[in-house]
């Protein structure tokens, strides 16, 4: 049809209306807008609020050029020139923008507001007047705003992943964000310390139909991302910068104007603690972005709605991985698209295209990939191809194909209106005119027409379903005709030849918007489509940027359709957030210069940021030629992109390697590190799995893992792949030294394996022509595999591992591996996946996902461990097996194991370990590190080992044995029977090895193993001698009723290993083995038994008792001996208990116990191996696995074997007063008296043996005529009284009822029948009657003249229990009242040896055994200090045992009976205290940490000792505050008064002859320290019943590790000198003279200041904390409410008052704690339900109580008093009311500390039972 003309009078008329309809609508605009200056009433002025602010957060009024006084004062905005032009001179008044109305909080993680725009002039005009605000917190990571039109709707980004999107859990938003209503203002807050980070107060909202701005203030100048633009470097310049942001086809040439991409995303790095966040604005329209010195951002968008979203990172990683989470994570590209690639457009024929092939594949360079460009078309149409001078393109692929390499093809979604070559129809063309597929005029109906490589064309709408349809339907068919790989889109910015179109464009606003930001050309059309152009999503103006964005989503789906199962591979040039889900990028046209080649690196962080890994420049440029130099150095850095592509234009001289020669320097260079690339192209692999399912960046700045270096913020011309791998190029023309970063790390030399010395600083790194700077970090494995000239070849090569050891010697890494191209193999389990593990000399090689079998049998052949100094002497390999199948270990030959010296780097070779099954490699510095000691005996030489058939080898290694075991020494398994609850095992010693050298003890040579799967979390392996009923045990435990016979349930899977015999023990959750006793050396001799295992790791805790200067164990070859003493702490000094418990962490984190079950003396050796050896003098070998996983579960299931921990009465809690060496009486009433005086708290008195007279049990001194007196008027207020009893008895008085009573009741420990029957006799403290000990004589002739003869109670015998009940009740009634009992000396202790006399009866091999111990005065014998091992002892049952076997047991044996006769005497629970204890005193006792000395060291070494006897299930414990023995000093007994106030047994007590300590003692400064120390601890003693109650009920720590609580956190794997009480409490105390600070370190989570009340605002780091002499550092945890109570005197006083709260609210606003009570010394008020336990949690801010369980008596009940909110905000609260269980509301009084943010309650007033339900709201005024 042809062209309508008008006629003249027709163009008149038309141009006269057009005028009066501009001029009509610019009265209107007048009208609605006002006139600029002037209110909307036209009466009152404007009169702008000009703030005083740094030049700096200016924010600029005047956008557009141009700006004059008159016309900023017309905006109503602040004028004020600068002497520069960057500055702001027009800028924003405080008077502009919106308030906020009726602010709504629908639900604790929304906030609603109408925002109403104030009254003031306008920018641009038709701005709007009434905006709808939502913030909702969508989970605890991740923030959303979005301001939008509140009567009409707006267009927004159709995003296809974010839609589908579900949120999660969050926390309150209140703890995030902060609304200002007027104006209108925001405060995006980090909730753990409330740090400010984004804050729009700075600037107002600006919200026209097309022009929104909002500005922000940021924390801190390090800003990264915005694009696409070339960002010359990577961290933002904030000088008054503005980005563009609009996809354009445009030349990536170094100056601002905006590129390809649309990406309003920045990350902002905080400060040195990692600590960073990240804003999205999901816009799409044309925008800008300005950074400023603030610093701070402020947007410009021209459309759409302001959609904002906020995340939250600890590491500027997880907010990349946050950010992903959003908007998509990317695809793994095909593993063969990893390698390299090989294009350039107009190669001119496909002859030219298979030169450029021949000649590259000629030089054996690595190369995958092979393009064409536009230039294969025919006539540059899509779907087409030149069939003249591409004849054979439709072969080309299977050309490709046939030597392993792959074919991409290029296509550009604008379309050829014209026909084909001869006239002939261009079918696709037509299609899509069927299909109404293209972009639309603004009449919705004409097809927009522009101009573009084949001429006229049409523009695909990728929005509309038709054209997707069609696109899909055309790609196939094209498929069909052109094989090819994967496909390559380009010019999708759209680009367009013509400005608009064809026609040109209308002038109207989305043409020509009221603003057009700082984009190129600053015309919105230009060299793209008119904004008034229809889409489906809406009018080009809002989605020309997602043209790229929904043609991916539209290729996607072509790419199934032709591909299907295939994974294939899309390249864009355009791209949107979200793209990465499915398409790679490169960096678009770049240019052949020394400038591009540096910018690339910042381009390819970004694209990390973005979400893109896959991402590249075009190696040597684009545009222009090359010169050698140039492409030789692009072509090594080039061969580390991910996307690595050598590609070049049309008109250029060839580029590809081969064409500079086959022996030039560049081929070699670019084939040596392109074999380097493909060689790691495994672990490449491995991190874009990693990026696909976490998020984590590929290309990785160096920043992003060395934080907390200020020095690598700005470090761009060096990248990192993944956390490993650092890469540093030559980016100068010239030169061969680069200046270059070391971070903070071990590094290696890649190509040399050295290890790098120079660490956290800057270098000069000498790189000549062929070199690339290559480095490994310490720590890393990286998967490897043997290389070739394509993927398709190198993945059937033999694969490897690289392992860089760090600081510790330790590494890590993993492993993704599938067919490298089917779809979806994540999802559908279709792969391999290894976590790799390194340390102490233990590679573990475990395949955690095996669901893929390479059809290549690949196998790993190498590993090469750098950092290795010296060579091992051997190697061995473990398959560890599956199911049933047990491990297979295997040595490593040693023409397989290679030592390089000089490079310390060690290889091994020809290892063949299948892919997809799991292996161990354990190695040591020498192999002598695996060696067993044969001989641990001192004076050991040649004869004496090999007598024993072991190997006689010294060696130079210190502490190395130089008798050890040969392999196959040990036990046979000749009979094994499987059970599905367990195993029995018979097993014979291997017969070379007879006799166990040590005469008197002979083997056994056949024993029986008993394996028992006692439940999912515990199991028990016995071994026993079946023909010979040897002593076993006595203690009784708890194992469940019938055992586990459902192996799913079971956490664990044991195997046998037959020759030698061994026990594995494997957690399955993670292939972890926690028990391997598949080592030489088990003996089972009658008087000598030793089994070792390896250990999971180095980190092992707990075996006792004796002083441990360290809670983890050193395990460079220490012993430490076992067997109960009465012996100070000292080191390597077997004390008073004896606990074969050990709890080991792996290195996943996870915990497990292990206790042997043996009371005989014995000592345990740790060795680096790592391994642990038991050797034992007697009994039987019992051994009991708790799996945890957690450190806190593994108490908790021992203590459920062994049992619970005893409830102390709630008064034992209190302070407690002792002396060894008050003369009388009076003392302690003139002592009682001063404590009073000085007001500190103090609940109990203790009186020591110099109560009794001349030390007998139950006899008063007549010194102390007046304690009973003095303990009656005590205990009338509110005191309690404790007395201490020894075991040994006097038999030397002619009076005594207690030793009468007892021999008539025969308690008393007896020789065997065979040698006489009669008491054994030992020495202890009682004196013989009517002497006068001379004390000035030595210890020993004291003993000798005035000591009586002693026998010692047999605590086994029922009788003996009834006897020491009937002393304790006599007493009690007769002589003095007490309310708890202190048992001594029960080792049990002698001041003689053996007996009086010291000859022992019977076999002196007791007394002196083949093997000794290594315990104090061992040449003495295990007699010394205690009785004759040939002495008997009777069990309950009848049972005749020798006390050689249940020496140990003594105090164990003891408290029961002390602690019934305690209860049943005084008829309340009271309190035991006792010296020596066993696994399961803790049922009954408490245990102080003996006798201690008067040292500095003593005070860490007790926070050691407690936290053992946590582990021990004794959770009453504390050492003798000040020190037993010597004189104290000042401050150090000031310092320890401080520690001992959190001592769950809080005793200060001092020996006799040394100066007094008490807190009066001191003077008065001494006295008010101490009393606020004993304050507080009295303050939260409800807190700490609380913990004693989980403890009793749950087997919960009181006395808590910090690594308890934060296993993940491995610094806190190795923390002793800070401990917790339970989960909330950190004490930092000074343990050290002479200091004022502590450096005391922080767990990662919100801690407060117990004094201050105020988020101390650091975590995760150690912290140097303010320590004065008056101070003891205490903090609270966030998240947990803790009861407390205001201290009084003693605590029948403080048990009175009103309860209080401790609300210590978390990062999300919320806190859990919980309460228990009862009358504080009932027997039994647990098992009886006489108690409250009541739950508090808080959240929203609202306080709820809940009771989970009341039967307390009326007496007891407790009232609500003081509330203490800490972490309520700086926001005032005005409103707290809290409503009881009847529903009745009370109005409170809050006081609310606005700098603290510490809100405090009273709630004393309304008598609110704490036993009834309440629950209490704060509101702010907000």
């Amino acid at each position: 049809m042809g062209r309508r003309r008008f006629s003249g009078l027709e163009v008149t008329l038309m141009v006269l209306f057009l005028l009066m309809s501009v001029a009509a609508i610019t009265l209107i605009v007048l009208f609605v807008t006002g006139e600029p200056g002037v209110r909307g009433d036209e009466t009152t002025v404007f009169v702008p609020q000009c703030p005083s602010i740094a030049l700096g957060e200016r924010v600029d009024c005047f956008p557009d050029s141009g700006a004059t006084q008159q016309q900023c004062e017309q905006r109503g905005c602040c004028w004020s020139p600068r002497d520069e032009r960057n500055v702001p001179w027009c800028f924003f008044p405080t008077n502009h923008g919106y308030t906020a109305e009726s602010v709504k909080r629908p639900n604790p993680n929304v906030i609603e507001a109408q925002l109403q725009r104030m009254k003031s002039p306008s920018l641009f005009g038709a701005d709007i007047q009434e905006l709808h605000f939502v913030a909702e917190m969508q989970t605890d990571k991740r923030l959303r705003f979005k301001i939008s039109d509140a009567q009409k709707t707006r267009f927004e980004v159709p995003h296809e992943h974010i839609e589908s999107l579900n949120s999660g859990p969050a926390s309150p938003i209140g703890n995030t964000l902060q609304l200002t209503e007027k104006p209108f203002g925001l405060t995006v807050r980090r909730k753990e310390n409330q740090k400010v980070l984004f804050d729009t107060r700075m600037g107002p909202l600006v919200f026209a139909d097309q022009y929104l701005q909002l500005s922000a203030k940021l924390p801190s100048h390090n800003i990264y991302g915005l694009g696409e633009h070339v960002h010359r470097q990577y961290r933002h310049d904030t000088y008054w910068k503005t980005w563009p942001i609009f996809t354009r086809d445009a030349f990536p040439n170094g100056g601002t104007h905006n590129l390809y991409g649309h990406y309003p995303f920045f990350l902002c790095l905080e400060d040195e603690s990692g600590k960073s966040f990240g804003v999205f604005l999901m816009n799409s329209n044309a925008m800008e972005v300005t950074l400023q010195p603030a610093p701070a951002v402020t947007y410009r968008t021209i459309g759409g709605v302001l959609d904002f979203y906020v995340f939250f990172g600890d590491t500027p990683e997880e907010v990349v991985q946050e950010f992903l989470e959003l908007i998509g994570r990317p695809v793994i590209p095909p593993y063969w698209s990893l390698g390299f690639q090989l294009s350039r457009w107009d190669y001119g024929n496909l002859t030219e295209v298979k030169q450029t092939v021949e000649r590259n594949r000629a030089i054996g360079i690595p190369y995958d990939i092979q393009y064409t460009d536009i230039d294969y078309m025919e006539d540059k149409k899509d779907f087409t191809y030149d069939k003249v001078k591409f004849t054979e393109l439709p072969q080309f692929a299977e050309y490709l194909h046939e030597k392993g390499q792959r074919y991409i093809l290029i296509l550009d979604p604008a379309v050829a209106t014209s026909k084909r070559v001869g006239n002939t129809p261009y079918e696709a063309y037509d299609r899509g005119e069927v299909k109404k597929a293209w972009v639309t005029e603004s009449d919705g109906k004409t097809p927009l027409l522009g101009e573009v490589w084949p001429g006229e064309t049409v523009f695909p709408d990728y929005t509309s379903q038709n054209c997707i349809d069609w696109w899909v339907d055309e790609y196939v068919r094209f498929s069909r005709e052109i094989k090819h790989d994967a496909l390559w889109i380009d010019m999708n910015e759209v680009a367009n030849f013509k400005k608009g179109s064809v026609k040109g464009c209308v002038d109207n606003k989305l043409n020509y918007p009221p603003y057009t930001p700082k984009i190129l050309d600053e015309v919105m059309y230009s060299k793209t489509l008119c904004m008034d152009a229809k889409q489906a999503w809406g009018n080009h103006y809002d989605v020309h940027s997602l043209y790229g964005y929904s043609m991916v989503l539209a290729t996607e789906k072509a790419l199934q359709s032709v591909f299907g199962e295939n994974r294939t591979l899309m390249l864009t040039r355009s791209s949107f957030p979200g793209v990465g889900k499915y398409s790679g990028h490169w960096l678009g046209d770049n240019a052949a210069n020394w400038n591009d080649i540096k910018w690339a690196i910042p381009g390819m962080l970004e694209f990390g940021l973005f979400g893109i890994p896959y991402i590249g420049a075009d190696i040597c440029g684009f545009f222009d030629d090359s010169s050698e130099e140039l492409c030789r150095r692009w072509m090594q850095v080039g061969a580390f992109y991910p996307f690595s592509r050598n590609h070049n234009a049309q008109g250029y001289k060839p580029q590809d390697p081969a064409a500079y020669g086959a022996n030039s320097t560049l081929v070699e260079t670019s084939k040596h590190y392109l074999m380097i690339r493909y060689t790691l192209l495994p672990y490449l692999y491995t991190l874009f799995y990693k990026a696909h399912t976490t998020g984590e960046t590929v290309v990785r700045p160096v920043m992003h893992e060395f934080y907390s270096d200020s020095a690598t913020w700005t470090v761009d011309r060096q990248f990192l792949w993944g956390k490993h791998f650092l890469i540093t190029p030559v980016l100068d023309q010239g030169v061969d030294t680069v200046r270059a970063y070391i971070p903070d790390a071990v590094w290696y030399d890649y190509e040399s394996m050295q290890r790098v010395t120079s660490r956290k600083k800057w270098v000069d790194m000498n790189l000549p022509a062929d070199k690339l700077g290559l480095h490994i970090r310490g720590g890393a494995i990286l998967p490897t595999q043997t290389p070739d000239v394509t993927t398709t070849y190198s993945r059937r090569n033999p694969m490897g591992l690289i392992v860089a050891l760090d600081d510790k010697d330790q590494a890590a890494g993993e492993l993704f591996w599938d067919d490298g191209d089917s779809r979806d193999t994540v999802k559908t389990g279709n792969h391999i996946h290894y976590q790799f593990s390194a340390v102490s000399g233990m590679l573990t090689i475990q395949a955690t996902h095996a669901g893929y079998e390479d059809p290549a049998n690949i196998t790993f052949e190498t590993i090469t461990i750098l950092g290795f100094p010296h060579p091992p002497a051997s190697v061995t390999l473990t398959h560890v097996g599956t199911g049933s199948a047990g491990n297979n270990t295997t040595p490593v030959p040693d023409s397989n194991i290679q030592h390089n010296r000089f490079n310390e780097a060690l290889f091994l070779t020809g290892l063949s370990l299948t892919l997809g099954e799991s292996y161990i490699v354990r190695w040591g510095v020498a192999d002598e590190y695996q060696r067993f000691d044969c001989y641990p005996e001192e004076n050991a030489d040649k004869a004496k080992c090999e007598a024993r058939g072991c190997i006689w080898q010294p060696s130079t290694l210190d502490k190395v044995p130089w008798c050890f075991y040969p392999e196959d020494y040990g036990y046979t398994v000749t009979k094994h029977h499987i059970t599905d609850s367990g195993m029995t095992v018979d097993i014979t010693q291997n017969s070379k090895y007879r006799s166990s050298g040590r005469e008197g003890s002979p083997h056994i040579n056949t024993l029986r193993v008993q394996i028992n799967y006692h439940s999912s979390d515990m199991l028990q392996f016995k071994i026993w001698d079946p023909s010979t009923d040897r002593y076993e045990v006595p203690v009784p435990l708890s194992v469940p009723a019938e055992l586990e016979t459902n192996e799913n349930r079971r956490n664990y899977k044991v195997n046998i290993t037959i020759d030698p015999f061994g026990i594995q023990v494997i957690r399955k959750s993670t292939g972890t083995t926690i028990w391997d006793s598949n080592v030489p050396g088990f003996t089972f001799s009658d008087m000598f038994i030793q089994v070792s295992t390896r250990l999971s790791s180095e980190f092992v805790y707990g075996f006792g008792e004796t002083e441990h200067s360290t809670y983890k164990h050193n395990l460079n070859y220490h012993t430490w001996g076992m067997f109960s003493k009465d012996q100070p702490p000292g080191y390597k000094q077997n004390c008073y208990g004896v606990h074969p418990f050990y709890m080991g962490l792996e290195t996943t984190s996870d915990a497990h116990g292990v206790l042997l079950l043996n009371s005989n003396a014995m000592d345990v050796t740790f060795q680096p191996t790592p391994s642990l050896t038991y050797r034992t003098v007697g009994g039987i070998l019992d051994f009991y696995m708790v799996l945890g996983p957690t450190p806190e579960e593994v108490v908790q299931q021992y203590t459920a074997l062994i049992g619970r921990p005893v409830l102390p009465a709630y008064w034992s809690l209190g302070f407690q007063l002792c002396r060894y060496g008050y003369a009388n009486d009076k003392e302690i009433s003139d002592l009682y008296s001063d404590m009073k005086k000085a007001g500190i708290p103090y609940d109990v008195q203790y009186a020591d043996i110099d109560y009794m007279d001349r030390q007998l049990d139950f006899v008063l001194d007549p010194e102390f005529d007046g304690l009973p007196a003095l303990v009656d008027t005590m205990r009338g207020e509110g005191m309690r009284f404790i007395f201490i009893l020894d075991p040994a008895i006097s038999g030397n008085e002619t009076n005594y009822p207690a030793f009468e009573r007892g021999k008539e009741a025969d308690v008393f420990i007896k020789w065997p029948e065979e040698h006489g029957g009669d008491i054994v006799w030992g020495k202890v403290w009682p004196d013989l009657p009517n002497v006068t000990v001379n004390e000035s004589l030595d210890w020993d002739t004291q003993v000798e003249i005035y000591r009586a003869y002693a026998a010692f109670p047999d605590f086994f015998r029922n009788q003996t229990a009834d006897w020491w009940h009937k002393e304790i009740e006599d007493f009690y009634h007769n002589t003095t009242k007490f309310d708890g009992i202190w048992i001594d000396m029960n080792e049990p202790a002698s001041f003689v040896h053996g007996t009086v006399g010291g000859q022992c009866l019977g076999n002196p091999l007791l007394d002196f055994p083949p093997y000794m111990p290594p315990l104090e005065s061992k040449h003495l014998g295990l007699k010394h200090k205690t009785l004759c091992m040939n002495s008997e002892q009777i069990l309950s049952d009848g049972k005749r045992v020798r006390h050689y076997d249940v020496h140990n047991l003594y105090g164990w044996s003891h408290a029961k009976p002390t602690y019934d006769a305690l209860l049943s005497v005084t008829g309340k629970r009271g309190i035991v205290v006792t010296r020596s204890t066993y696994p399961s005193s803790g049922k009954w006792a408490g245990h102080w940490l003996g006798d201690n000395n008067s040292s500095w060291d003593q005070l860490y070494k007790s926070i050691i000792g407690m936290m053992e006897f946590s582990l021990f299930g004794i959770s009453y414990t504390g050492a003798d505050i000040c020190g037993f023995f010597n004189k104290a000093q000042y401050e150090m007994c000031l310092r320890w008064m401080q520690l001992g106030a959190f001592y769950p047994y809080s005793r200060n007590h001092n020996g006799k002859g040394s100066p007094r300590q008490d807190p009066v003692a001191w003077g008065e400064t001494f006295a008010n320290i101490s009393r606020d120390a004993l304050n507080i601890r009295y303050t939260l003693l409800p807190y700490l019943y609380t913990l004693m109650f989980e403890a009793h009920t749950k087997g919960n720590t009181v006395v808590r590790p910090l690594l308890h609580e934060f296993v993940t956190d491995k610094a806190t794997w190795d923390i002793h000198k800070q401990f917790m009480w339970g989960p909330a409490l950190l004490i930092s105390p000074v343990l050290e003279e002479g200091v004022i600070h502590v450096d005391g370190y922080v767990p990662d989570t919100r801690w407060y200041d117990y004094h201050t009340a105020k988020d101390i605002g650091v975590r995760g780091e150690v912290l140097k904390m303010l320590a004065p002499m008056e101070y003891i550092n205490l903090h609270i945890r966030g998240g947990y409410i803790l009861p407390w109570q205001k201290p009084e005197a003693n605590t029948h006083f403080s048990r009175r008052n009103p309860l209080g709260l401790i609300v210590a609210l978390s990062d999300n606003g919320t806190a859990q704690g919980s309460f228990f009570w009862d009358d504080g010394e009932g027997i039994d008020t647990v098992a009886r339900n006489q108690y409250l336990l009541a739950t508090f949690t808080a959240a929203e801010n609202i306080l709820t109580s809940k009771i989970e369980h009341n039967d307390l008596n009326n007496a007891d009940y407790l009232k609500l008093g003081v509330v203490k909110v800490w972490g309520a905000g700086a926001v005032n609260i005005t409103q707290v009311t809290l409503t009881d269980m009847a529903g009745t509301a009370h109005s409170l009084t809050p006081m609310h500390n606005l700098d603290t943010e510490e809100l405090i309650v009273d709630a004393t007033s309304k008598s609110v039972n704490v036993h009834q339900t309440f629950t209490m709201t704060w509101r702010t005024s907000a």
